[in-house]
């Protein structure tokens, strides 16, 4: 029984956390592969120490996000290990990557089914593709179980809840227990705003300048744990930073979550933290034309802006969250439903 675990970027390293524990709990070998989508310390080493996750036993240390080389690094390792099922997580350039490189192996995608409807967004294209040829589809809700019927997917549809809301439920309570960010950058339970800008479209420069000046008429400080890529944008194109903004490297899973957990708004374009929000009862503003992570939106916890630089800053101003939210994409034990079956599915390979 051999599981090869596909990850590459930080939000895989927080979902894979608690499914690894629990598919160790079942007896399940899992081989961990880390493409190297993201390969900055601060990006990728600190959450395995963190979130105790056994260190890769396979790195490809590709540096890049791009599919076809990771693809046939892929490809190889799946031909030489020959493992049960290839496990992926989400919609990055990873996840497709590893589900094309599966050969005959069955695939199983967690995060199955979420759709934003816009078809302009890599990730958008990446979720599709992965599910159709997917043999497991692990769906956080039922809404995203309807869409795989809808499109008439080929494989086995599970709802289980989200793996994310595991890892909130596991690690969250340790960050403000361990943490001292807010101290150290001179901040106050709820008052300050935590943004985060990654995304591919977001930053093109004048994109990107334009979001930054909506962040930058916020009224409370603005702490922007910038990405890597971010950073270097900004400083190739010689965008400055209103004074409202502090810059920070991006963080480990601990500082951040204290972070964001104890904020006033969070502004972002991350689709995990959209829902880490969600469930800290922090109000969310997001600036994407579209979200994936729908539930949010209609319950009144999150809104839409774009890169409209009044409508960010007037978004953060008049965000809150509303009373009597409804519970969302499970119930923080998602990981063990996948693990089971997972265990059920190979075990009946094997017979």
């Amino acid at each position: 029984m051999r599981i090869l675990t596909v990850v590459g970027n930080r939000p895989q390293f927080i979902k894979a956390a608690p499914l690894s524990a629990a598919l160790r709990e079942q007896g399940i070998e899992e081989i961990v592969v880390h493409t190297g989508q993201h390969w900055d310390a601060t990006m990728s080493a600190i959450f395995f120490e963190e979130l105790d996750l056994r260190a890769p036993e396979i790195t490809l240390d590709l540096r890049t996000s791009e599919i076809e080389p990771i693809e046939a690094a892929l490809r190889s390792t799946v031909s030489e290990l020959r493992p049960d099922v290839v496990l992926v997580y989400g919609d990055t350039n990873s996840t497709l990557a590893g589900a094309r490189a599966s050969a005959d192996c069955p695939v199983a995608h967690v995060e199955a089914g979420l759709r934003s409807g816009d078809l302009t967004m890599p990730e958008e294209r990446n979720r599709i593709e992965v599910d159709r040829v997917s043999a497991l589809l692990f769906a956080p809700d039922e809404r995203s179980a309807a869409t795989l019927w809808d499109e008439n997917v080929r494989g086995a549809i599970h709802v289980v809840g989200d793996v994310m809301a595991d890892a909130a439920r596991r690690f969250a309570p340790l960050a403000r227990e361990r943490s001292s960010i807010l101290d150290s950058l001179g901040l106050k339970h709820g008052a300050y705003v935590l943004a985060t800008v990654h995304r591919e479209a977001n930053v093109r420069p004048e994109r990107l300048r334009r979001i930054i000046a909506g962040l930058g008429g916020s009224s409370r400080p603005v702490v922007f744990a910038a990405h890597p890529r971010t950073r270097s944008v900004l400083g190739e194109n010689g965008i400055e930073l209103p004074p409202a903004i502090l810059l920070i490297d991006a963080l480990g899973y601990l500082d951040f979550a204290a972070l964001a957990s104890q904020a006033a708004v969070i502004a972002t374009d991350s689709g995990g933290l959209q829902k880490e929000a969600y469930w800290y009862g922090v109000p969310c503003v997001t600036m994407r034309p579209s979200t994936e992570w729908v539930d949010t939106v209609h319950a009144g916890a999150n809104v839409l802006v774009d890169d409209d630089p009044i409508s960010i800053a007037e978004e953060i101003e008049r965000a809150e969250i509303p009373p009597d939210l409804p519970s969302l994409y499970g119930d923080g034990h998602a990981s063990e439903r996948i693990a089971t079956v997972l265990g059920g599915t190979i075990a009946r390979c094997a017979s």
